[in-house]
């Protein structure tokens, strides 16, 4: 997961998801290259589990996984700020 995030492509791409479902059309203009590029960068992203895709006629559809990806771009961004990740409040699974 951490290596497709290394790009600043890709975490671009997940920061504009956490704001809801994005047509790949939508994306393209935000980024200076072709399509077929951007697919790889969506398809690295999809590869690792972060984003799923799904077919609306012929427009293809992104959103991420679920909110682990949220939450791993939000620690991202606190380590880049020098402030260290907020404690977890509640209990794992395998501690209950």
């Amino acid at each position: 997961m951490m290596k497709a995030l290394a790009s600043p492509v890709r975490l671009a791409i997940v920061d504009i998801l956490t704001a809801g479902e994005r047509c790949l059309c939508e994306l393209q203009p935000r980024f200076r290259m072709n399509k077929s590029t951007l697919s790889r960068h969506v398809a690295a992203l999809r590869n690792a589990g972060l984003v799923v895709e799904r077919a609306v006629g012929t427009r293809r559809m992104l959103s991420l996984r679920g909110p682990i990806a949220a939450r791993v771009l939000k620690c991202l961004e606190r380590a880049a700020n020098g402030r260290r990740p907020a404690p977890r409040t509640e209990k794992r699974r395998h501690e209950r």
